[in-house]
């Protein structure tokens, strides 16, 4: 008698659409919240070389909490790759200039860095607002 493992594959995953609202939430833990979601860690097929995922709606990014000191402290960094083409902006200012982008780096820094990474960030939508373009998904609403 044959004995093995099963394991899952994208297409076995039926995926669902879910939305949270980040009013009030504080960072790192709606973060680990929504990469768990998207990696599909949550899912009883989870397998983690396939995407069994969820796609994820993130509303209200721009009344996102961060605690202590971090809004003035934590600076986030990107490298043009020539000499003086290193740029910083702290939290504050990312907040203020364009909030997704806060909730979108710290859920990158969480899924993995290869192409089931980059397929899993895709599934990712912020929206800084309380509306969002997605209601024929018919999301259901997740509580963190």
């Amino acid at each position: 008698m044959k004995k093995y493992t099963y394991s899952a594959k994208s297409v076995d995953n039926k995926q669902e659409w879910f939305i949270i609202n980040a009013e009030g939430q504080i960072l790192g833990r709606l973060a680990t919240t929504i990469a768990a979601r998207l990696r599909g860690k949550h899912n009883p097929l989870f397998t983690p070389h396939a995407d069994t995922g969820d796609n994820v709606i993130v509303i209200n990014a721009d009344k996102i909490v961060l605690t202590g000191n971090k809004l003035e402290q934590k600076f986030y960094y990107r490298y043009s790759g020539y000499m003086g083409g290193l740029k910083s902006i702290s939290a504050k200012q990312l907040i203020e200039k364009r909030p997704e982008g806060l909730i979108k780096l710290a859920v990158k820094g969480m899924l993995p860095k290869n192409r089931l990474g980059r397929k899993l960030n895709k599934k990712l939508r912020v929206y800084a607002g309380g509306s969002h373009p997605h209601m024929a998904q018919q999301p259901k609403t997740l509580a963190v």
